[in-house]
């Protein structure tokens, strides 16, 4: 397996005192990083152990007593990374963090997995802070997608020209197939590692089916039927307002419930809702938020289209999730916004907050773009520069726009 853009940024922390916190939706290569980076400390000699919470022995003997780890040490006297996979199936996660990190933080460094912050955040109480930093594994993105397609020389290439403002490339048309394989059938590793189209569709369909299945039976949900029939609905409406009044009318359940799946879906890292940006109270305030999906092979399998994304009739929604996935790779979510006025006058992304705030407008075809449309947000935050993207025409620029480079 290829070492993931977060591998780096994990090593980096493991001198540090805070225990290290990996979190992110099943089958994003989780276990596989923690293995990763048990092989490093193994090759430069040190002292590492790796617990597999899914085996009942071990967490039997971690919760009788969390100080029971200690007898898993390869060496007491030289402090020791300790990866920790599934640590949500403690019986008390933040207590066993707790306690670690207050009486032995000098003997041992904890690398934490959770499949679901749904519980790393009910048992993560406050008594953590300061002992922990989390860190979010997303689903492959396109550079992690050649690399895992065991095609590096068109990563060479699609680097090549978003550093060159001029360059030509020979490999376009490859370039172009790829993305709109990734766009298609998403980052999951095991999906990107089937060749052949209907295995990664097989493959998207056992995800779906078995994972949500999962989450949903972890996370308490009762309405099994509502909860997936919900799910579905965000996927066709990906760009769109989430009417939580709206939705329950037409499922027929509580205003709440549907408020309590949209959290459990945020939690299990299916979906991100993304709230509005305004100064103007009276002329921009829209509370309602808007959905996108963390994978687009996920929203494609749960409507049941897997079309070239030039006959697709959602081929604008599914062009915008995806410029959204390429920012959330970049930038905390709660940095992304959308701006809209009482009047209907709308931006999809608005990120005020970064050290250069921006504004970005997705349109699937270039020719759709009509700036005039954006001339009052100009006129209203003229400190906010606004980008367009888009994916047709796909040339050697759709590599330089601000959403790759």
């Amino acid at each position: 397996m290829i070492p993931r853009k977060l591998f780096d940024k994990l090593l980096a922390h493991l001198e540090k005192k805070e225990f290290s916190i990996l979190t992110g939706a099943r089958q994003t290569g989780k276990s596989t990083l923690l293995r990763q980076i048990e092989t490093h400390c193994s090759e430069h000699r040190i002292p590492v152990v790796f617990l597999n919470l899914e085996n009942k022995s071990i967490l039997s003997v971690l919760n009788e007593n969390p100080l029971n780890v200690l007898g898993y040490l390869p060496n007491i006297n030289k402090r020791t990374i300790v990866l920790v996979d599934e640590v949500q199936y403690l019986d008390d996660p933040s207590n066993f963090l707790k306690l670690l990190y207050d009486e032995h933080v000098d003997k041992i460094k904890i690398v934490a997995s959770g499949s679901s912050a749904f519980y790393l955040d009910s048992r993560f109480r406050d008594s953590l802070a300061g002992r922990k930093r989390i860190f979010q594994l997303f689903t492959c993105s396109f550079d992690e997608y050649l690399e895992l397609s065991e095609k590096p020389e068109l990563l060479l290439e699609k680097n090549r020209l978003s550093e060159n403002p001029n360059s030509k490339s020979s490999k376009i048309d490859y370039l172009r197939v790829e993305w709109q394989n990734y766009l298609l059938f998403g980052g999951y590793p095991a999906v990107i590692t089937e060749s052949n189209a209907d295995e990664k569709i097989v493959r998207l369909r056992e995800l779906r089916d078995s994972f949500l299945k999962r989450d949903i039976l972890e996370s308490g949900v009762s309405n099994d039927k509502a909860f997936y029939s919900l799910m579905r609905i965000m996927a066709s409406q990906t760009g769109n307002l989430v009417n939580v009044n709206e939705l329950a009318n037409t499922l027929r359940i509580q205003n709440s419930t549907v408020t309590n799946y949209l959290n459990v879906m945020q939690k299990c890292f299916h979906i991100a809702l993304i709230r509005p940006f305004f100064k103007n109270l009276r002329k921009e305030l829209v509370k309602m938020p808007k959905v996108y999906f963390m994978d687009t092979g996920m929203r494609n399998c749960l409507l049941e289209n897997f079309q070239s994304p030039n006959i697709r009739y959602d081929k604008g929604e599914i062009w915008e999730n995806m410029v959204f996935r390429q920012l959330i790779e970049k930038y905390n979510a709660d940095s992304i916004h959308y701006w809209r006025t009482t009047s209907g006058q709308e931006v999809d992304f608005v990120l005020p907050g970064i050290a250069n705030p921006k504004a970005i407008e997705a349109k699937f075809d270039k020719a759709l773009i009509k700036k005039s449309k954006y001339r009052k947000f100009k006129e209203t935050y003229p400190e906010i520069p606004l980008e367009y993207v888009w994916m047709a025409p796909f040339n050697e620029d759709f590599f330089r726009l601000g959403i790759n480079c």
